[in-house]
């Protein structure tokens, strides 16, 4: 049974940080490539950003580039979302979601993720 569990939201102004965690168990982490995807209210879920397992292949939307890091830490099952310069449309629910699926076959879709944590707030403040 594989469990995600992320930490990290809160309300922050815009120009602020963020770290959010996702910790991860039930499977070899390790072979996993990790996504956190965001909703705000009205609106679908969305990418975010990915990592492979290896750390070394990752992804972001293209509003994200640049402000967010994505990382992830095999030792100790987690990965990382470092958000910086907020912006208030960074408002949402932000999920973390795992894969095992090879890492060619993933795409930048909720369809491609099997497994989802439970969410946790990010409010930015103007």
């Amino acid at each position: 049974q594989v469990q995600l569990v992320e930490s990290g939201g809160g309300l922050v102004q815009a120009g602020g940080s963020l770290r959010l965690s996702c910790a991860a168990s039930g499977r070899t982490f390790s072979s996993s490539t990790m996504g956190w995807f965001r909703q705000a209210p009205g609106k679908e879920r969305e990418f975010v950003a990915s990592i492979r397992w290896s750390g070394g292949s990752t992804d972001y939307k293209d509003s994200v580039r640049g402000r967010f890091t994505i990382s992830r830490d095999n030792a100790k099952n987690t990965v990382y979302l470092q958000m910086n310069s907020l912006k208030p449309e960074d408002t949402a629910v932000y999920y973390c979601a795992a894969t095992w699926a090879p890492y060619s076959r993933v795409r930048a879709t909720t369809t491609s993720y099997n497994y989802w944590g439970q969410g946790t707030q990010v409010t930015v403040s103007s």
